[in-house]
C-alpha cells in the first residue's frame, strides 16, 4: 500500500507541474503575442512615418518621372569632340546604348549579381547581410543595396536623424527603389545608375570617367578597362589609377574574378584579362582645364545671356551649369589641340632664355615702378583704392605656403607674397588664333598660356601691334594710286612739325632704294613713314576701319609703326579680310545649341556677306608682298627653320623696348596670328635680337603649321594658293625689291666721276627728279584707275 501511495504522490507531482507549465505557457502566449503585435504595429508606424514622408521627403512615382540630375553642358568642336564643360558637377548622360556590355557585365557582377531577378529589393542579399556582417561580423559578406537603392542613396540625399538615421533611410531608399522600379526598364535603372554615380576627381557617370581615364567613349571601354571603371565605385579614391595604379589593379582584378564567378566570362578569358597591364590615357576635359579653356570663358557670357532669353518645356530659363546643353562650335579639335601644344612647347623654351637673359640683373630693382603699379592694381582689384604703397610693400614681405606656376611643374613653397608677385610679373605669355578667312571659321583660340592661373585673355587685350599694322598702310598707299614699283629713299629723316621726331629702322642703316615691297619684307621704318604721309593718314585710317579694325588710331605718323593698341583678335580678322579680297571678317563661332536630349534650340548663320571695301587687286597685291616677308624678308623662319611648305605669306611686328612680339601667318585657307609678350610692357628683353616678333612670335607659328601639315587631315591645306595680281600688277611687283642707287643717279654719278668730281648738290637734285620722274610713269599713269579704293 505504501508503494502504491507513492507513486500516486509523483504522479500528481507531474501533472501539477505540466498544469503550472500549461498556465506558464498560457501567460507568456498573450505577452508574446502583444509583445509581436506591438512590434508590428509599431514597424507600421515606422513604415508609415517613412512612407509618408514625415521622417523625411520620399519621393513620389509622379516626382520620379521626372528625375533631372544637374547635367553639365558641354560644348564641341566642329568634329564632335568635347572641348570643355560648364557645370555644378562635372557629368553627362549617356544611354544605354551607348554604353558597353563589358561596363554592364562588371557593374552586376561587382555590385548586384541579381538585378534581374528582384524588383529593387534583394532580400536574400539582405538575409546574407543580416546573418554574416551582422551576426557573424564577416566584413567580406559584401553590402544588401541593390543598384535601384544605390540610385536612390546618389540622387536623394540622406536625413540625419540621430541613432534612427540607418533603419530611416535604408527603408526609405528601398521604398524609393521599389518604385524606381516599377517606373523604369532595368536598362534605363542601369544607365542611370551609370549616369550619376560619382568616379572619382569630381567626375560623375561613365561617359566622363572613361573620357577621362582612357580617353574613349563608354562604348568603346575594353573589358580590362571597364573593370577598371567598375572597380572604382568601392572607393573612388583609393582605387584611382591615376594616383594609386597598384589598388586599381588589384581592384580590376577582382572585379575580373567576379565576372567569371558569374559566369560573364570564362576563366582563361579571366586570366588573359588580368595579365594586361594597367594602361590609361588620362585626359581631362573640364571647364578650365580641356584644350580650350580660354574660348570656353569667351563664349560663356553669350551663352549665359541665350539661357537668361529662353526657356525650356517648363517654362523655366535654362541653366546653363545643370541642364545638360550642347553647344557646336567651328573649332577644330586637332588645330586646337596644336595651337595649345605650339604654345605651351615654345613658351616653355623661351621662358628660360628670358629667365637667363635677366639673370645677372634685377628687372624690378631698375624699374622698382613695376611692383608699385602691381600692388595699386592687386588690391584695387581687392578693394582697397587709396592703399598706402610702403605699408602695403611690408606686408608682401610676409611669408606665405603657396603653389607656384612653374614651366617643370606646380611648385608648393614657402615665400613672401612679394617674391610670389615677382615671379608672375616675370612670366612671359603669349595668345594665338586662326580663323578660316572665307566664312570667318574660328577654328584655334589659345588665350594664354594656362588658364589655371592666368584668366587674362590675351587674344582679346589690346596691344601695340608694331609692324603688323604696316601692311594696312602700304595697302592704302596702293589705294590712293602709289606705284608698288616706285623706289623710296631709305634716309634718316627728322620731322619738324612733329616735334622733331625721328623714326629709326632697327638695324639702324639708312642707305640704298627699296619698293613698297622690299620695305614691308625688311620692315623699313623710315619708309613706311615716309609712305604713310604721302598716302594720307586718314586715308591709312580708312583702310584699317573698313577691314574692320575699330580700335582708336592716332592721327600721327607713328601710326605707320604700329603705336596704336590693337587686340589680337581684331588684326587677324583684318588680315583675313585682306586674304578675303578685301571683304570684311568677323570671326564665326556659334553653330547650334541643342538641349539634353539632342533637340535643336538655336541655329546660328553666318553673319551676312560684306561687299569689299577695299580693292580685290590691292589686296592681292599687299599679298604679294608679304610673300617676300617669308622667303627673304623678317619671317624667312617660317621656310629655313620651320620648312612650312606652299604658298604662305606673313608679317613680323616688334613693339618700343621690345615689349611686344608679333607674327601673323597666312595661307590661303587659314589666316593665323601670334602675340608673345609679359602682361606689364615694362617687364621685357633687353635687345631686339630676343625681343623681336620673329624671335618671340614667329617660332609658335612655325610650330603650329608644321604640326598641322604632317597631319593627313589637313593635307590639302598646303597645296592651296593665293590669288594672283594681274599680269601689269604682277610685272611691277616683281620688279627688285632693292637698289643701292637709282638708275638716273647712277650714270649722273657716273658722269661726275668722269669729268673729276662728286657734285653732292647736283646729285641730291638728280635723285629728287628721278623720284618725280617714278611718279609720273605713263604705263602706271594709264593702268592705276583699275586699282584705284572706290568712293
Amino acid at each position: 500500500m505504501a508503494t502504491k501511495k507513492t507513486s500516486n504522490t509523483r504522479s500528481t507531482k507531474k501533472t501539477s507541474s505540466r498544469t503550472k507549465q500549461k498556465a506558464g505557457r498560457r501567460k507568456i502566449l498573450p505577452i508574446v503575442l502583444k509583445s509581436a503585435g506591438a512590434l508590428m504595429l509599431l514597424g507600421i508606424i515606422f513604415f508609415l512615418l517613412v512612407f509618408l514622408g514625415i521622417l523625411g521627403p520620399v519621393p513620389s512615382s509622379y516626382q520620379l518621372k521626372q528625375i533631372s540630375t544637374p547635367v553639365a553642358s558641354e560644348v564641341y568642336s566642329a568634329d564632335g569632340k568635347v572641348l570643355g564643360r560648364y557645370y555644378v558637377e562635372n557629368r553627362s548622360n549617356v544611354r544605354f546604348e551607348a554604353i558597353s556590355p563589358n561596363v554592364i557585365n562588371a557593374l552586376i557582377a561587382t555590385e548586384d549579381a541579381r538585378f534581374y531577378e528582384h524588383r529593387g529589393i534583394d532580400e536574400i542579399a539582405l538575409l546574407r547581410v543580416l546573418v554574416k556582417s551582422i551576426l557573424l561580423q564577416d566584413k567580406s559578406a559584401g553590402g544588401g543595396s541593390t543598384l535601384s537603392q544605390q540610385i536612390a542613396k546618389n540622387l536623394f540625399p540622406r536625413e540625419e536623424l540621430g541613432p534612427f538615421s540607418m533603419p530611416v533611410n535604408k527603408l526609405r531608399e528601398a521604398i524609393i527603389a521599389y518604385r524606381l522600379e516599377r517606373i523604369y526598364s532595368k536598362q534605363e535603372i542601369l544607365a542611370m545608375y551609370l549616369n550619376t554615380v560619382p568616379f572619382s576627381e569630381n567626375i560623375y557617370g561613365i561617359e566622363v570617367a572613361a573620357e577621362r581615364f582612357f580617353s574613349k567613349k563608354p562604348a568603346n571601354l575594353e573589358l580590362h578597362e571597364a573593370a577598371v571603371l567598375v572597380g572604382l565605385l568601392k572607393a573612388n579614391n583609393y582605387y584611382n589609377p591615376r594616383k594609386y595604379p597598384e589598388h586599381a589593379l588589384n581592384r580590376r582584378n577582382l572585379v575580373i574574378d567576379q565576372m567569371a564567378k558569374y559566369e560573364y566570362i570564362t576563366n582563361e578569358q579571366a586570366e588573359k584579362y588580368k595579365a594586361k597591364p594597367l594602361e590609361i590615357k588620362y585626359r581631362v576635359i573640364s571647364y578650365n582645364q580641356g584644350p580650350a579653356p580660354y574660348f570656353l570663358e569667351m563664349l560663356k557670357p553669350q551663352l549665359l545671356e541665350w539661357c537668361k532669353n529662353n526657356t525650356n518645356e517648363k517654362g523655366e530659363n535654362y541653366n546653363l551649369y545643370t541642364d545638360g546643353l550642347k553647344i557646336k562650335t567651328t573649332i577644330d579639335y586637332n588645330l586646337q589641340y596644336y595651337a595649345q601644344q605650339s604654345v605651351k612647347e615654345y613658351m616653355k623654351n623661351l621662358q628660360k632664355v628670358f629667365d637667363n637673359h635677366w639673370k645677372s640683373r634685377d628687372i624690378f630693382r631698375e624699374n622698382p615702378e613695376i611692383i608699385r603699379s602691381a600692388i595699386r592694381r592687386i588690391e584695387k582689384e581687392n578693394g582697397n583704392s587709396n592703399i598706402d604703397i610702403d605699408k602695403a610693400l611690408a606686408s608682401y614681405n610676409k611669408e606665405i605656403t603657396t603653389s607656384l606656376f612653374t614651366w617643370d611643374d606646380l611648385k608648393e613653397i614657402q615665400t613672401t607674397r612679394l617674391d610670389s608677385l615677382k615671379h608672375y610679373l616675370k612670366l612671359l605669355n603669349a595668345g594665338f588664333i586662326a580663323i578660316e578667312p572665307q566664312n570667318g571659321d574660328l577654328k584655334a583660340w589659345v588665350g594664354g598660356i594656362d588658364f589655371r592661373f592666368f584668366k587674362y585673355d590675351h587674344v582679346k587685350a589690346a596691344r601695340q601691334t608694331g609692324s603688323t599694322f604696316k601692311p594696312f598702310v602700304y595697302l592704302a598707299a596702293l589705294e590712293t594710286g602709289l606705284s608698288p614699283d616706285r623706289y623710296f629713299e631709305n634716309k634718316f629723316t627728322v620731322y619738324e612739325d612733329y616735334d622733331n621726331w625721328a623714326p629709326r629702322n632697327s638695324h639702324e642703316e639708312y642707305q640704298g632704294y627699296y619698293t613698297m615691297k622690299g620695305a614691308l619684307a625688311q620692315s623699313i621704318n623710315t619708309i613706311s613713314v615716309d609712305v604713310l604721309l604721302e598716302t594720307g593718314v586718314s586715308n591709312v585710317i580708312d583702310v584699317a576701319e573698313n577691314l574692320g579694325i575699330s580700335a582708336d588710331l592716332p592721327q600721327t605718323p607713328s601710326l605707320a609703326l604700329g603705336v596704336a593698341s590693337i587686340s589680337l583678335k581684331e588684326i587677324v580678322e583684318a588680315y583675313a579680310g585682306i586674304v578675303n579680297d578685301g571683304s570684311p571678317v568677323q570671326a564665326h563661332y556659334l553653330l547650334e545649341i541643342l538641349d539634353n536630349n539632342g533637340n535643336t534650340l538655336e541655329t546660328y548663320g553666318y553673319p551676312g556677306y560684306k561687299k569689299s571695301r577695299v580693292s580685290p587687286e590691292n589686296c592681292r597685291a599687299v599679298i604679294n608682298m608679304m610673300e617676300a616677308v617669308v622667303e627673304d624678308g623678317t619671317g624667312k623662319g617660317i621656310r629655313t627653320v620651320y620648312h612650312i611648305p606652299g604658298d604662305f605669306a606673313g608679317k613680323t611686328g616688334t613693339t618700343q623696348n621690345n615689349s611686344d612680339g608679333w607674327f601673323i601667318g597666312i595661307t590661303p585657307n587659314l589666316v593665323t596670328g601670334c602675340w608673345v609678350g609679359a602682361d606689364d610692357p615694362r617687364v621685357h628683353f633687353r635687345t631686339t635680337t630676343y625681343g623681336q616678333g620673329a624671335y618671340m612670335a614667329l617660332p609658335i607659328v612655325g610650330k603650329f603649321f608644321y604640326k598641322t601639315y604632317r597631319d593627313q587631315k589637313f593635307a590639302s591645306l598646303k597645296y592651296s594658293t593665293f590669288k594672283q595680281p594681274e599680269p601689269e600688277l604682277l610685272a611691277m611687283l616683281d620688279e627688285p625689291q632693292y637698289k643701292e642707287i637709282l638708275e638716273a643717279d647712277k650714270k649722273f654719278f657716273d658722269l661726275a666721276k668722269i669729268f673729276g668730281g662728286k657734285d653732292d648738290a647736283g646729285l641730291k637734285e638728280r635723285k629728287e627728279k628721278s623720284v618725280e620722274e617714278k611718279k609720273a610713269r605713263p604705263l602706271w599713269n594709264a593702268i592705276k584707275s583699275i586699282f584705284k579704293k572706290k568712293k
